[in-house]
């Protein structure tokens, strides 16, 4: 009688083992390319990195020195002599207003623009579009106006406000589209249950929109969150948040450049493990829409 190892050895003998994988010098090249992309799309990252942990007098030399004794003081400086966490309180608030108001607003909208489609509904669509693509200070100086005008200037509601106004058509676009994706079976079914269009939207089609309704709050949080044009213009002390406050401090000395680097270095790291949490609700955003039945 065979034993189980020899049945195995015969079946081995007998069926081929895979071919390996070579690697051909296209896929060297390609992964070349992707190294170096990766590394020039990190590298300033990496630089400003270095430069807020190094000690003061060795951190701009020229040339640059690359074996130092980290030091967190310039982040301690930050904290201690300037009003850093206010700014960053601020850039939370204008962040979470504006992509909260955004999506209040753009939700029926897009789901009025997707269900009622006609010469309107693109209209509107196209207007909202060329919008969102005319050059900022064409939409942020009336706005600077008008705020002047209500008393509301250098506040984060005014600063909220006009991110609201400004990234707007891009949240209805995004959110249109994803209504567009929903069958219309899906209303007529809820109405048919005696639901009405507002009804039908709360508590049917909204439920179902949960990865599109992140997906556009993510990139309206983050359009909110690194915003310097619209805060630059539209605060002075009071509502000034932390892009408009790494501007103030280039140009000055070195100690409170090495405060820009560390307030920009506060700035990204949030945006990044933010991005690196959420890619996955993108995802499936960008794929949402259909129902599975």
């Amino acid at each position: 009688m065979t034993t189980t190892t020899e049945r195995t050895r015969a079946v081995a003998d007998v069926v081929p083992a895979p071919p390996r994988k070579r690697w051909s010098a296209r896929r060297y090249l390609v992964g070349g390319i992707l190294v170096l992309t990766c590394w020039a799309m990190l590298s300033p990252v990496i630089w400003t990195a270095m430069s807020v942990t190094k000690p003061t007098d060795v951190a701009f030399l020229n040339p640059p020195v690359f074996f130092y004794q980290p030091s967190l003081q310039s982040f301690v400086d930050l904290w201690q002599t300037t009003q850093f966490y206010q700014y960053l309180i601020n850039t939370l608030v204008v962040a979470v207003i504006s992509t909260v108001v955004a999506l209040l607003i753009g939700l029926p909208a897009a789901y009025a623009l997707a269900r009622m489609p006609g010469w309107i509904s693109a209209v509107l669509l196209i207007a909202a579009l060329i919008f969102r693509a005319l050059p900022r200070f064409a939409v942020v100086l009336p706005m600077y106006d008008l705020s002047r005008a209500l008393g509301i200037y250098d506040t984060t509601f005014a600063v909220a406000a006009a991110l609201v106004a400004i990234n707007q058509p891009f949240s209805i676009w995004l959110l249109r589209n994803f209504f567009a994706e929903i069958p219309k079976e899906v209303d007529e079914a809820a109405m048919m249950d005696g639901c009405n269009r507002v009804q039908t939207l709360v508590r049917v089609i909204i439920p179902l929109m949960g990865p599109g309704i992140l997906t556009a709050g993510i990139f309206m949080f983050l359009f909110a969150f690194q915003e310097y044009l619209t805060a630059t213009i539209l605060t002075d002390i009071n509502a000034r948040t932390v892009p408009v406050f790494i501007a103030t401090q280039l140009g000055q000395t070195l100690p409170m450049l090495q405060q820009a680097g560390a307030a920009a270095m506060l700035l990204t790291l949030p945006v990044i493990a933010f991005a690196f949490i959420a890619q996955r609700y993108l995802v499936a955003g960008l794929n949402a829409g259909s129902v599975k039945g």
